[in-house]
């Protein structure tokens, strides 16, 4: 932790470029959150690969909490876990990165989808709405 003023406490890394800072809220007399529209999903970090996703993996679950396997979401890896109050977090690995299946100056251009998504293509397709690079 790098600084604590009254119930909020920063936290701050230089391992990751531009987004290297929590701040969370110690709030223990509040309403409990819950999932709904307009809230968060959940908080995602970002470390370097797997291996440094592992070593965070085994902390965490050395202090009890549940976290899932490595899964595969084919521009990175994930762990998922939920902190004591409920927050779901993310553990998401840099590699192997977006330009697995297109080349980085094409990045954007094209709709990818999983795998899993492929076979409803043309259903995705139609209910997108157009994106135009035009300017107004």
């Amino acid at each position: 932790m790098a600084e604590q003023e009254g119930n909020r406490y920063r936290f701050i890394t230089d391992a990751v470029e531009n987004a290297g800072i929590v701040d969370l809220l110690e709030a223990p007399d509040e309403r409990a959150g819950y999932v709904a529209g307009g809230t968060n999903h959940h908080v995602a970090f970002r470390v370097k690969n797997e291996e440094e996703q592992m070593a965070f993996r085994e902390k965490i679950a050395q202090r009890g909490l549940n976290i899932t396997e490595k899964i595969d979401r084919n521009y990175f890896y994930s762990v998922y876990f939920r902190e004591p109050g409920g927050v779901l977090f993310e553990i998401a690995t840099d590699n192997p990165g977006f330009a697995v299946d297109e080349p980085v100056n094409e990045l954007g251009t094209h709709l990818k989808l999983p795998s899993q998504y492929e076979k409803s293509r043309v259903q995705i397709e139609k209910i997108l709405p157009v994106i135009s690079d035009n300017k107004i």
